[in-house]
Formats: structure tokens, C-alpha cells, sequence
């Protein structure tokens, strides 16, 4: 299977590294800076300045909602092309915004633009891709085991030209910032329709009478402010019965149209953070002494990295497999074609587990450096790298990548690394 990118993708490639490596890594700090000088003054969910900048930036060079498949609206990449630049852009957990390329902002879109009326594209896709204001999603609930979207329990009632929704929603993700405009919500119309066409989604304004964001919801303490993941309050919401998308007991159809591209942008994001927390476990190695040499020249080290190496080109082999045409094709009547979405499963758990293991293997070294990249994306933390790797899999890393000497030497260069 031949994964050879085209010369527009690999141009966009060069285009997106250059920009992170000019603008974004210098200004990690500044982000940061940023957010605690929010907090002090008590506003910590106001936007950052920085990423503001470097948004106007962005599109200028024409960095802009390169996500948008099969739509003129976005680059015209399909989402195996726009996998590797949500890669490079998933190195720093808040670059995607730069680009406006950020969950669930991306998934929201492309959802509006699939699924939403003239009407509804005017007022809301239009802003979202400008980048004017920002989107939430609204499925999961606190109540019930909401993996199975089945049982979700916030209803969504007809009364004549409107809809009244009730509810509570939780990992709202997005209505923490102050520019969060709208809220796709999940809900039932009719709980005694067939079981997966009691579920529809409705465009929700965030300032409708009857919504209310209760609290963040913090993961290791971390709030993720200003993006946060919120516990929303749905009580006798009012919107207009054209603020339905698709149509009532359309919510699973739309759903697979939805979060099939999300879950390959999250994993491609996940991957850029695994690469780069190889790359900080390397130069580490370099910069210590142990036993009179360098840890580097450790070889139970260099197991190390192999196998991280073999873990992180395994998981980005299974997402561009699930990003292939075939593999998220849903067909006209919007029913996605069984066992498609398999690939993109296991490349998500693969995916999760390789960024675990690459931060556990440097843990006690470097764990100030990287636990704010772990936390970015809700993994789980391992007690402990599994440090189970045959000849055959260090042969392999060899080949792929080359010698382990080499790779740290040639990581060590990188010049948001340096220093």
C-alpha cells in the first residue's frame, strides 16, 4: 500500500513545518505566559493574544482550514492528504487553532457544510470558517454510558415552529471560550422510533435562554483553559424547528459523517505529539552521563527508542490506512459501510498507546517538559514503559529509520529542540 504523498502535500508539508518551526515553537512559552497572566487578572478563559497573531499570519500564507474535504470552503485535501499536516500541527497542543484547524471547531464545520441548510451555512459556517467565533459539541452526558449513543436521555421536543431541548451534557469541549457562538446538540425526538433513528442534532446559539455552563471538567487537575471541556445545563431550551440539521431521527447518520475525519485528525495530532516526545527523550539521552558515557550509548536505551520508533510508524501506517477514500467512504444515503471504520479504531489505540509509552519512557527525566503534552490529550498515564521489544522489531526500527545513533544525533539538531 503506497502512502507516497503528492508534491501539493508534500509543498504544504514544508509550508506547515516552516510556519511552526518560525512562529509556533518560539512562542510555546509566550502561550503559557499568557494564559497565567489571564489568570491572575481573573479572566483565565479569555483567548491568548499570541495564537491570535499568528492566526492573521496563518492565513495570510494561506495556512487556512486545510482540513475541509471534498468542499470548496477548505484546500481541497482529502483526509489521508490532510493527515500528515494535522501531524506536524499536533506537536504543540494548541497549534491547530493557528490554522484554524482545532476540534471540535473542524468537526463542527464540516458538519454544518455536509448536513446544513443555505440559512444555516450563512450563519454559522460562514463565521466558523473565518475564524470569528468558535463551536461546541454537545453528545456525551454525566448520566449514562454515552459510548453507546443509544442511551443518551436529552429530549429534543417539537412545540409548533420550535424545538425545546432538555438535558445535561458533559466534555462539552469548546464552551469554556468566550467566543463559543453555537452548540451542535444530541438528543432524542422520538424515543420510540427504531433504535438508531430516535436521535437527532440541532444547532443550539450559546446564549439561548436556558443554557448554562455549570463548570470545567478538569483532567489531572488541568482545566485546559481557555478551550475547556464543559458541563452544560440544557433546561427548557427554545430554538427554532429550522435549526434542526438534516431532519429529525438523522442524529447517527450524521454522526458517522462526523466524527469518522475527527477521529483521524486526533490521531495524526496525537502521532505529532509521540514523535516529539521521542525526540525530547533523545536529546536527554545525549545531555546526560551515566557509568562514564552518555545514557545514549545505553543499549537497553536504544531498545527504547527502537521500539518507540516501531509503536509510532505502526500507528501512523493504520491512521493513513483508515484516512484512505475507501476506508471512510459513506455512501449518498449517508450509512457508512460496515467494518470501514476498523482501521481507524485501532490506529486511535494505537495511537494513545505509543504517545503513553514514549512519555512514561522519559517520565522521571523530563516530566515537567512533557506532562502538558500528555494532558493535551486526555491519555491514560502507564505505570511504566513495557520494555518488550524482539531482534526482529529492533531490525525493523533499524530500517525504517535508521540507526538509533543516528536518529538521536539527527533529533538533537531540531531547532525547537536546541538548547
Amino acid at each position: 500500500m503506497d502512502f507516497a504523498f503528492t508534491p501539493k502535500v508534500q509543498a504544504l508539508q514544508r509550508r506547515v513545518d516552516d510556519f511552526m518551526q518560525q512562529h509556533v515553537f518560539p512562542n510555546e512559552q509566550r502561550f503559557y505566559d499568557e494564559v497565567e497572566e489571564n489568570t491572575r487578572r481573573g479572566a483565565r478563559w479569555t483567548p491568548t493574544r499570541i495564537v491570535e497573531e499568528l492566526k492573521v499570519k496563518a492565513k495570510a500564507e494561506g495556512l487556512w482550514n486545510l482540513f475541509l474535504p471534498d468542499s470548496d470552503c477548505g484546500a481541497g485535501l482529502k483526509n489521508i492528504e490532510y493527515a500528515p499536516l494535522a501531524e506536524l500541527m499536533g506537536r504543540v497542543p494548541w497549534a491547530s487553532e493557528v490554522f484554524n484547524c482545532n476540534a471540535p471547531d473542524t468537526g463542527n464545520m464540516e458538519t454544518i457544510e455536509r448536513y446544513g441548510t443555505p440559512a444555516q451555512k450563512r450563519q454559522w459556517l460562514e463565521p466558523l470558517l473565518a475564524g470569528d467565533i468558535r463551536s461546541a459539541f454537545a453528545m456525551t452526558e454525566p448520566a449514562v454510558a454515552s459510548s453507546d449513543a443509544t442511551n443518551i436521555l436529552t429530549s429534543i421536543v417539537r412545540d409548533g415552529d420550535h424545538y425545546v431541548i432538555n438535558g445535561r451534557k458533559w466534555w462539552t469541549s469548546g464552551a469554556g471560550d468566550p467566543r463559543c457562538k453555537v452548540y451542535i446538540v444530541m438528543g432524542k425526538t422520538d424515543p420510540e422510533a427504531p433504535k438508531h433513528s430516535q436521535q437527532s442534532m440541532i444547532l443550539v446559539p450559546a446564549d439561548t435562554p436556558g443554557v448554562t455552563v455549570l463548570r470545567p471538567l478538569n483532567v489531572f487537575g488541568y482545566d485546559d483553559a481557555p478551550h475547556g471541556h464543559m458541563e452544560v445545563l440544557l433546561e427548557n431550551v427554545r430554538v427554532p424547528a429550522a435549526n434542526m440539521l438534516l431532519g429529525e431521527g438523522r442524529g447517527f447518520e450524521i454522526a458517522q459523517g462526523r466524527l469518522g475525519p475527527g477521529r483521524i485528525h486526533h490521531c495524526m495530532r496525537i502521532i505529532g505529539q509521540a514523535e516529539r516526545a521521542l525526540e525530547l527523550m533523545c536529546k536527554r539521552l545525549q545531555s546526560r552521563v551515566a557509568f562514564g558515557k552518555p545514557v545514549s550509548e545505553q543499549t537497553v536505551w536504544h531498545e527504547r527508542i527502537a521500539e518507540s520508533r516501531c509503536m509510532i510508524e505502526q500507528a501512523r501506517l493504520l491512521t493513513l490506512k483508515a484516512a484512505r477514500p475507501a476506508a471512510l467512504w459513506v455512501s449518498p444515503a449517508r450509512k457508512a459501510v460496515p467494518g470501514t471504520m476498523l482501521p481507524a479504531v485501532a490506529a486511535r489505540h494505537w495511537s494513545r498507546e505509543l504517545a503513553g509509552m514514549a512519555y512514561a519512557s522519559v517520565a522521571v527525566a523530563v516530566l515537567s517538559a512533557i506532562c502538558g503534552l500528555l494532558l493535551s490529550y486526555h491519555l491514560d498515564l502507564p505505570s511504566g514503559p513495557a520494555i518488550v521489544l524482539t531482534a526482529g522489531g529492533f531490525w525493523a526500527a533499524s530500517v525504517v529509520a535508521g540507526p538509533v545513533d543516528g536518529l538521536i544525533a539527527r533529533w538533537w539538531r531540531r531547532p525547537h529542540l536546541a538548547g
